[in-house]
């Protein structure tokens, strides 16, 4: 088996240590040396390097100054210093912010600097491996996805045919005529719709990129609320809008947001509630939009508060898919905004959402 090439790249002032390290090291290692930072950094322009080593003491950069100027610009090579005097803060520091692997006093210790450099090496290839299996499953994630969102619009057309039959079988008063079987076909379908419309919407949220467009929440609001009550008459609710300045966000998102929202207040209302009611308000200054949704519903369990915004999450007493909170905390995450939730099974849920104006 062939022995992999290790690239190490040796900083320092002084060319007598650069000759003894070259000396000791030429068989194990393909080495590169340099008698300042500037032809260092020259070199790792050039040459995919593995380890750097830099001497701390230097005449212009120090070797710590060096490795932090290169973090940004060449994250990968893994940085061992070599310090002939006690410099405790500029190592404490340099180890803390992650600008070293380790430090190795001078004069060195020949074995001692070749585990080292075998050390960091391993670690070089841990870290370029890590990466690589990261873009590998963000690559099948993204194509399972694709896959998902393509059956998922494909279901669509047959499905909506089917919901279509149902309304025309209303039209011609046959719904009743055979029994229950007409309703229970039409419950499957919405249902089934309903799943397929969440999994369209969590597709387009996680990768539609951030739109800005002028917002009236009053408008918005109110149309969410006309479509989520076309079939549930009972609940009430009360909107309070303060908007007297222009509000730029994205339109996509804040819909979904408020229409998941709005739509759990209304599926989650206890069902011997006689005053089954809902309270938006939503307070639109220059800087952001702050939304208050809250509900005299079912409330929420304690022990479950910090788990409703988790994929596919539910309790024994919410019925659903799981994915609806989910989708709103992520497209809040996507423009910057910011949900907490009180709940309790007594007085209901309450949601409050900042959302940062983009005007």
């Amino acid at each position: 088996m062939s022995i992999p090439t290790v690239r190490v790249l040796y900083i320092d002032d002084e060319e007598n240590n650069l000759q003894a390290f070259r000396a000791s090291f030429r068989r194990q290692y393909e080495i590169y040396t340099a008698l300042s930072a500037a032809e260092g950094l020259l070199i790792l322009q050039n040459v995919d390097v593995h380890v750097v080593i830099a001497d701390q003491k230097m005449p212009n950069t120090t070797g710590v100054e060096f490795f932090k100027s290169i973090v940004e610009t060449h994250p990968d090579p893994i940085r061992i210093l070599l310090t002939g005097y006690t410099d405790i803060e500029a190592l404490a520091d340099a180890i803390n912010h992650g600008d070293i692997y380790r430090y190795i006093t001078k004069p060195w210790n020949d074995l001692e600097l070749h585990n080292s450099i075998k050390n960091a090496y391993d670690a070089y290839k841990a870290k370029i491996d890590l990466r690589n299996k990261m873009t590998e499953l963000e690559k099948t994630n993204d194509e399972l996805n694709r896959f998902i969102y393509s059956i998922s619009h494909e279901l669509r057309a047959p499905l909506v045919s089917v919901i279509g039959i149902i309304n025309l079988v209303k039209m011609e008063d046959l719904y009743h005529s055979s029994g229950e079987y007409w309703s229970l076909i039409e419950t499957c379908s919405n249902k089934l719709d309903y799943y397929i419309q969440k999994t369209l919407q969590y597709y387009k949220n996680t990768k539609d990129i951030p739109d800005h467009s002028e917002i009236d929440f009053k408008q918005l609001v109110g149309e969410l609320i006309d479509l989520h009550t076309y079939s549930d008459k009972d609940t009430g609710f009360n909107v309070t809008i303060h908007q007297n300045v222009k509000f730029v966000g994205d339109a996509f998102r804040i819909e979904v947001i408020l229409s998941n929202l709005i739509s759990n207040a209304i599926k989650y209302q206890k069902s011997n509630e006689q005053n089954k009611t809902v309270n938006i308000e939503i307070d639109v200054t220059d800087h952001q939009a702050n939304i208050n949704i809250n509900d005299n519903g079912m409330g929420i369990l304690k022990e479950h508060l910090e788990k409703i915004f988790t994929q596919f999450f539910k309790s024994k007493m919410h019925h659903g898919s799981g994915l609806r909170l989910f989708i709103v905390k992520e497209a809040l995450n996507k423009i910057n905004g910011t949900i907490n939730v009180s709940s309790n099974i007594e007085d209901g849920t309450t949601f409050k959402i900042t959302i940062p104006n983009a005007k």
